[in-house]
Formats: C-alpha cells, structure tokens, sequence
C-alpha cells in the first residue's frame, strides 16, 4: 500500500483507539478493514486456512493488548498488524511442528481418559458407542480432537487445554467449540 497519506494514517490510528477503548462498532469496523490483510499474510505463512484463522484471532486480541504502544510516526497501522500477524503465524508454525498430530496422540488421550471409567468400558454398548465417537473424533481436525477429548473426557477447563496445547485460550475454546459443532453434526448424519 504505497500510497498512504496521513489522513488514511490518522483515520487508522482512531480505529486502533477505538479498539483499545472496547468500542463495539469501531473495534468491527477495524477487524473489517485489515482483516482480509491479516488473513492473507497468516495464510500465506501458515499453509493451513484452520490455522490462518486461528493467527487472526490472535493478532486482534494482540493488537487489542498492545494498542497503547502504538506510534504512528513509526510505521502504519497496517504495517503494524502485519509485523505482529508475521509473528503471529511463525509462532502458530512452531508450534505445529512441535506438537504430533498422528492418530496415536489422540488414542492415548482417549486411552488415558477412558481408563478412568473401567465400569462403563466393560459393557459392549458402550465400546460400539465409543468406537464411533473415535471413528467421528478422526473426521475432525486433529487439534479439534485433541481439545474435545482433553475438555470433555479429560475434564479439562479451556484455560487447561490452551496451555497443554500451547495456544491462547480463544484458540482453544474455538477449537473445543468448532470440534463439537462438528462431531453433533457428523453424529446426526450417522443417524440418518
């Protein structure tokens, strides 16, 4: 964007103060005008659009935290969000490449949570039941999967399954939340 005059500079910098206030109207108004830039960037970094996605919720929570150290005189707002996007999403990368995504990760949660119940693991309904929740776990996101079967079998709080994820806790709550969304509608098609 060569072409930024002050105006659009100072224009962007009352949208960045009306984000750090909790202004409703205007903290969308500045999601809407840098989010497709957000986006594109994670995306371009991360390869993954889930994850893209996930890098965008961040930068604005960051950008929301860090709004007071904002100096226009440095750079724009635009160029701002973009350092803290490019952080954003190397960090998400990392993060990826340190945490296995196999089917093996989630048959050991599932194994360590499950053994808690041996009553219930014993009767035949329940292991059909079971291994058709495990058949739909793995038709999700492996980080879906990960965060249901750590807060719903694991009793794992949003805060809990964030830190053994290594993710912020809106990621992991949109994670759990996505995750189960999905599993209620794969488990309606199966009923059909």
């Amino acid at each position: 964007m060569a072409g930024f005059s002050r105006a659009d500079r100072a224009d962007d910098a009352a949208l960045l103060a009306g984000l750090r206030l909790g202004d409703a109207v205007v903290s969308a108004a500045f999601i809407r005008r840098f989010q497709g830039a957000v986006l594109g960037l994670a995306l371009s970094i991360t390869r993954d659009p889930r994850a893209a996605e996930d890098v965008c919720q961040e930068v604005f929570l960051r950008a929301w935290r860090a709004a007071d150290t904002y100096d226009v005189r440095r750079a724009s707002v635009l160029t701002w969000l973009l350092t803290i996007t490019r952080n954003a999403a190397i960090d998400a990368v990392r993060a990826r490449r340190s945490t296995p995504t196999t089917d093996d990760v989630l048959d050991e949660l599932l194994r360590d949570t499950l053994a808690t119940a041996p009553d219930l693991a014993e009767t035949a309904v329940h292991r059909v039941e079971t291994e058709r929740a495990i058949a739909r776990l793995r038709r999700v996101s492996p980080e879906q999967a990960r965060a249901v079967v750590l807060a719903v079998l694991g009793g794992c709080t949003a805060a809990e399954v964030a830190e053994r994820e290594g993710v912020p806790v809106g990621t992991a709550k949109t994670r759990i939340r996505t995750g189960l969304r999905r599993l209620r509608e794969l488990a309606e098609v199966d009923h059909d």
